[in-house]
């Protein structure tokens, strides 16, 4: 039975293997862009928890989570709330998200911005960079060792930080021998998409200190960050909470002092 990220990666997997732009050419555009903002630097080194604050207008597995939101808006109320960093799907068909969300939100404010989508070849990889994010997301679970071992340095190449979103050891162990120094846990499966905090909890006790730490998905609120941050996150990336708020910035600023 396929189950979700089964069926997402096969989707962006054949899209990709239509795509006949030459990888040298966009290569070779990516050099003439400016320097990006420092997606990592912006979560190194704060006395406070770093909030990774999204832009996500729906999820495949709860449908419609702000399908009607301004991206230029939101960024601007997270940036207010004192937002590290943002994060914007562009995944169009599963999540509703797209390129021209990524580039609304970034310029609507100073922060750093992560392309979240599913990123399957170089193409993906310099694409991004392309679009104007500052940081890609490389997926242990979506990707072989070669495959992630060779974007991450292409996209450290174009000047892109990567965050690698792991689930357990053995893709911890794959992110460190591709160099990774910005690490993701996800708490939710992308299996099952259940969520499982422990997960989190267990993989910070294991990630070297040079790494800084990143806690994705099911972060309901201050609770679940003060105990991310007591188990030793540099950051929590957050979403679904964020977009349902009624004061966005206000909810951003309570994650933070948590």
């Amino acid at each position: 039975m396929a189950t979700y990220l089964d069926r997402i990666l096969d989707r962006h997997r054949e899209v990709a293997a239509l795509d006949t732009r030459s990888v040298d050419g966009l290569l070779e555009q990516t050099r003439a862009l400016p320097a990006t903002r420092g997606f990592r630097a912006a979560l190194a080194g704060r006395a406070q928890l770093g909030v990774i604050s999204e832009v996500k207008r729906r999820s495949p597995s709860k449908g419609d989570l702000n399908a009607g939101l301004d991206p230029a808006v939101l960024a601007a109320q997270y940036e207010r709330g004192g937002a590290s960093c943002l994060s914007v799907l562009t995944d169009e068909e599963f999540f509703g998200g797209s390129v021209a969300d990524l580039q609304a939100a970034r310029a609507a404010c100073s922060l750093p911005v992560l392309r979240k989508d599913f990123t399957v070849s170089e193409r993906d990889v310099l694409d991004a960079r392309l679009m104007g994010a500052d940081c890609v997301l490389l997926i242990a679970a979506a990707l072989d060792r070669s495959e992630l071992i060779g974007f991450h340095a292409l996209a450290n190449d174009i000047g892109l930080d990567v965050l690698v979103e792991i689930h357990d050891e053995p893709e911890l162990d794959v992110a460190l021998a591709a160099g990774a120094t910005l690490i993701g846990v996800n708490q939710r499966d992308l299996v099952t998409f259940q969520v499982d905090h422990e997960r989190a909890v267990r993989m910070a006790g294991v990630m070297p200190a040079h790494v800084v730490k990143v806690a994705e998905s099911g972060v309901r609120g201050p609770a679940d960050a003060a105990s991310l941050r007591a188990a030793g996150y540099h950051a929590v990336l957050v979403g679904e909470t964020l977009v349902k708020s009624g004061d966005p910035a206000a909810e951003v600023a309570e994650l933070i002092n948590s």
